[in-house]
């Protein structure tokens, strides 16, 4: 008989089950394991050897669930993500072999290396959870997540991602350098062996889909709703802003701060909950006009100014109507 678990607790678990593998990082895994439980896809950017797909690994076997590597070229095809029709001559039908994308958390390696088509050949998949061939819809399983790795500072060979599929991730992680005193843990715990090899998963597929579920019935009150909209006109309005934030991130910057809530054992939401995702949620869609790129302004310093200046509603939620 499976023992029911607190959902807040087992979304602890998972960070805590990936943190044995990722030193030093535990901010980015929360939100890593934040965009999991709130149907959303993350995308992980920078600089090469600080341990972006050893994050979607981890998470993934954490997570008990079903992963595929597609490791993004110039020359991959669409057909090569989502999956080909193929000519059986026993049968004489033509049979659908699924692509990597047929899994339950697939990692889009370097996903900027590839060409804007193939690119686009994500986007079916990460906004609707199906994918269309020769004409034939085929749904995705459940739960399903994206992990996308990019390098920043690699722009030979690269085609940078386009708004469109920029705002389909529902967050953008970075995780920076390692501490020294966190770098020497690392190569402690490597010395002996890869403690991925190790690591035991601490849910189940089920599990994941039940902590989904769990985190879109936590309470979201209606003055901080009106504070995430705020945050986005807010963007939208800025005068360094050539594109600010679209509904959709107001619909991530809902859902994540339902997930954070969850995660901190809470049945409602808090501002403290949207502040706390609002720059991972929120900077990865505005684009910044040129004349402020050139005084150094970045989507994470406008967003940042943006949670300044906007007012924070009442800590204290109003009761819930009955």
């Amino acid at each position: 008989m499976t023992v029911a678990i607190e959902p807040g607790i087992q979304a602890q678990t998972l960070v805590d089950n990936v943190s044995k593998v990722i030193v030093g990082k535990r901010d980015a895994i929360r939100l890593g394991v934040i965009a999991l439980i709130a149907r959303g896809h993350a995308l992980i950017e920078d600089v090469p050897g600080v341990g972006k797909t050893m994050l979607a690994r981890s998470l993934a076997r954490s997570a008990g669930c079903k992963f595929r590597r597609i490791q993004f070229t110039p020359d991959i095809l669409p057909s090569d993500v989502t999956g080909v029709s193929v000519y059986n001559q026993k049968t004489n039908e033509f049979e659908f072999r699924p692509g990597p994308v047929m899994a339950e958390i697939v990692l889009a390696d370097e996903v900027n290396r590839a060409t804007p088509k193939t690119q686009s050949a994500l986007l079916e998949s990460m906004e609707e959870r199906q994918v269309t061939v020769d004409g034939v819809t085929y749904a995705l399983p459940r739960p399903f997540m994206v992990l996308a790795t990019q390098n920043p500072i690699e722009y030979e060979g690269t085609f940078p991602l386009p708004e469109a599929q920029l705002d389909r991730f529902f967050l953008r992680i970075g995780l920076g350098y390692p501490e020294p005193s966190e770098e020497v843990a690392i190569m402690d715990r490597q010395q002996a062996a890869d403690p991925f090899e190790t690591l035991e998963p601490v849910a189940t597929p089920v599990q994941i889909a039940m902590l989904q579920d769990s985190a879109r019935q936590i309470y979201i009150d209606d003055l901080v709703k009106e504070y995430i909209v705020a945050l986005s006109n807010a963007t939208r309005e800025h005068a360094d802003a050539a594109l600010g934030a679209s509904p959709r991130a107001s619909l991530s910057l809902m859902r994540g701060s339902q997930a954070r809530a969850l995660m901190e054992s809470r049945d409602y939401v808090i501002p403290d909950d949207v502040k706390a995702i609002a720059t991972a949620v929120m900077s990865h869609r505005v684009i910044v006009s040129p004349a402020a790129r050139m005084r150094g302004v970045t989507g994470e310093s406008l967003v940042g100014e943006v949670l300044d200046k906007v007012p924070v509603p009442g800590a204290k939620p109003r009761a819930r109507s009955r």
